[in-house]
């Protein structure tokens, strides 16, 4: 069925169009020696041979175009969501407004002019953790807008299980949302493209819930795709959504599935992995292959790509919301290109896969990829504004509430240090709003830093009247999984010990810092290593030190107390008491702490010392 529905876009992409664009600049991956030449005859082979209605040459290139974790930001994301750091040779850097899929898909459809063989690929993250255009809709608008963009395939990610596993099945199948219905004026048709998910399996039958693989057919050129999402989804995501599901190793499901596709006759693999790494630099064109292939990225991803089966040409990653296009070496020590495009539609890569007709595969030393900034620059997509609007339209009367006041940016996911200001107020209003009595009695509240998915930013947008105003659209971008507050009993000792697994375990190479409410502060020190990390000693609460032996009450969400993120500490919580929302207690705390006339002004973010 994928692959029939494939064939029917084919002939509408040969006659997509799009405004004139402008280019920024882009990041290639090293090529081996030589390579450049080879690249250049290969290409010249496929032009000049190919003849409408005749045989192709021996070797023909495929265009692959590829983004990861778009988040349903259909929207162009604001404050430093919304820019990406272009490196010049001199050493400095530029910021660059990117995003949006007006513009995503006015670049993408530039590109595929004069690409006979063109296919566009994600890497998981397509929805969920949305602002509110599309999270109020159950991110029907994403994949509507995904449609559009003729989205051949994409892996599942980790956010796509935000909602549950029946939930996925709707998005993909289509169908009214089982509780609130389709919106006013709409019907949901389901995506057009097939989620790939071959190592999340069935506890009971031991099978994929959803396609393991995609096979890409046109005119005699077979690739297929394996798609996959990180082994470790079960600890960032709510556990009620995912039982009776088990998600496998990524290396051992790709390499079952490369056999399978391989005794199918499809020779040529592309791997969509939402499990990515880190770039020693921030800068979307820095080069990753220096001094050597990968030298310069660090992170899951390396080992993936240094363990995957040799017969998978290319990896397009995500989950990292990183930039990167490198060449890591497979186990036989032929280079191979991973991929990533930063997040938010900011990005967008452009592999060129030249395939040889008699071997049927890849002919990897011409494999050269690009990722390309989402200029705004560039004229809108105007079905993509009007697609817009029309949701805009939907969500106004709530999106469009003023709910607060601030009287500056107050960074959260734009945020690069551990402790981020926007930490900090959720935490004071998880805090606030679950203190009372019958409220859970709090005296800490911890909030996971994942869980910021925006900034605050004071320059006014929409229909706000003023720079400053925060409406309910803002609050919710920053807050999207309306997942629900509790409060739990925690000893002095336990709390310790959640503070150390921020540091070790699960969380030891890459740390996820708790961000802490008004009153609890101590020491991180950066120079030592796993749990050592934790000064127990400077442990306290509104000054004195925090009693091993006592026991707090400590608010949470519910994702946190269930031992999310890699806290099995936090979930060993007893006399849990479940209250409002935490969205709703973000949103009551801006309400009750700021004013057009007396805005908030960012928390300093000094209650974690850190040592570097």
């Amino acid at each position: 069925m994928s692959a029939i529905r494939h064939k029917k876009r084919a002939g509408r992409r040969m006659l997509a169009t799009a405004a004139g664009i402008a280019t920024v600049g882009a990041l290639v991956a090293a090529i081996p020696a030589g390579a450049a030449e080879e690249t250049s005859t290969a290409t010249a082979t496929a032009s000049e041979s190919w003849t409408y209605g005749k045989k192709a040459g021996r070797t023909v290139d495929v265009q692959l175009l590829s983004f990861n974790d778009l988040h349903g930001n259909l929207e162009p994301p604001a404050g430093s969501s919304g820019e990406v750091t272009h490196v010049h040779e001199d050493g400095t850097t530029q910021k660059i407004k990117a995003g949006g899929v007006e513009y995503l898909a006015t670049h993408l459809r530039d590109a595929r002019k004069d690409h006979r063989y063109s296919i566009t690929a994600a890497a998981g993250d397509m929805i969920g953790a949305s602002p509110l255009i599309s999270g109020l809709f159950h991110d029907e608008p994403t994949v509507e807008a995904l449609n559009k963009l003729e989205l051949d395939v994409t892996s599942v990610g980790n956010h796509e299980f935000d909602e549950g596993a029946a939930e996925l099945k709707r998005i993909q199948e289509g169908g009214c949302h089982p509780t609130d219905g389709c919106a006013e004026g709409t019907t949901y048709k389901g995506a057009e493209f097939p989620y790939l998910a071959a190592n999340v399996t069935d506890e009971k039958t031991g099978k994929p819930i959803l396609d393991p693989y995609f096979i890409w057919e046109k005119e005699g050129v077979r690739i297929g795709f394996i798609g996959v999402t990180l082994e470790g989804t079960p600890n960032i995501v709510n556990a009620e959504g995912i039982k009776g599901l088990k998600f496998g190793d990524e290396v051992e499901t790709i390499n079952k599935y490369t056999k399978i596709l391989e005794r199918q006759g499809v020779k040529s693999v592309v791997a969509l992995i939402h499990e990515g790494g880190a770039p020693a630099s921030p800068a979307y064109n820095y080069d990753c292959d220096s001094p050597g292939p990968g030298d310069g990225i660090s992170g899951p991803v390396v080992e993936i790509a240094k363990n995957l089966s040799p017969q998978v040409d290319a990896l397009v990653t995500g989950h990292t919301h990183q930039a990167y296009a490198c060449t890591i070496p497979d186990p036989s020590g032929k280079p191979r290109t991973v991929t990533s495009a930063a997040s938010f539609g900011k990005l967008y890569t452009d592999t060129t896969l030249t395939y040889d007709r008699a071997t049927k595969d890849i002919v990897r030393t011409t494999v050269a990829s690009a990722n390309h900034v989402v200029t705004r620059d560039v004229a809108k997509a105007t079905d993509m504004t009007d697609l817009i609007g029309k949701w805009n339209a939907l969500a106004a009367p709530i999106a469009n509430r003023p709910v607060g006041h601030i009287a500056a940016n107050i960074d959260g996911r734009g945020s690069t240090a551990y402790e981020k200001p926007l930490g900090d107020l959720i935490a004071d209003a998880q805090l606030e709003g679950l203190a009372p009595a019958d409220k859970g009695g709090a005296q800490i509240a911890f909030m996971n830093p994942g869980g910021i998915r925006a900034d605050l930013v004071h320059s006014r947008s929409g229909q706000e009247a003023t720079d400053g105003i925060v409406t309910y659209g803002e609050a919710y971008t920053v807050q999207p999984f309306t997942n629900m507050m509790t409060t739990v009993d925690l000893t002095g000792a336990q709390i310790i010990t959640a503070l150390q697994q921020q540091v070790s375990g699960s969380n030891e190479a890459s740390p996820k810092i708790l961000q802490v409410s008004k009153g609890f502060t101590y020491t991180l020190d950066m120079t030592k290593t796993g749990a050592a990390r934790v000064d127990v000693a400077s442990v306290k609460l509104n000054g004195q030190p925090l009693d091993p032996a006592k026991t707090y009450r400590v608010a949470m969400n519910e994702f946190l107390s269930g031992g999310g993120d890699g806290f099995p500490a936090l979930a060993q919580g007893k006399n849990k008491l479940v209250g409002a929302s935490d969205l709703d207690v973000f949103i009551a705390y801006l309400g009750a702490h700021s004013s057009a006339g007396s805005p908030l002004t960012p928390p300093a973010a000094d209650r974690i010392t850190v040592v570097k």
